[in-house]
């Protein structure tokens, strides 16, 4: 989490709004910890910098999650 906000430069309570209104990707769970794919962020970081609107990154959102569950394990 600390990096995540670092990155983005959002707080933590706002990175979780942005998870329930879908403009931030879930978190990756790794054992009892919480993570976020590097390139997850920076595609989100991107897309807000190139003044994506709140639907179309809710648009990246869907799809970065869907290739990550369609990654093999």
């Amino acid at each position: 989490m600390p990096e995540v906000r670092r990155v983005s430069g959002l707080a933590r309570p706002t990175i979780y709004r942005d998870i329930r209104r879908g403009t931030f990707p879930k978190p990756v769970k790794i054992g009892t910890a919480s993570a976020w794919p590097s390139e997850e962020i920076a595609a989100i970081n991107a897309a807000r910098i190139s003044g994506k609107s709140d639907d179309e990154i809710r648009v990246l959102v869907a799809s970065l999650e869907a290739r990550r569950a369609a990654m093999p394990v």
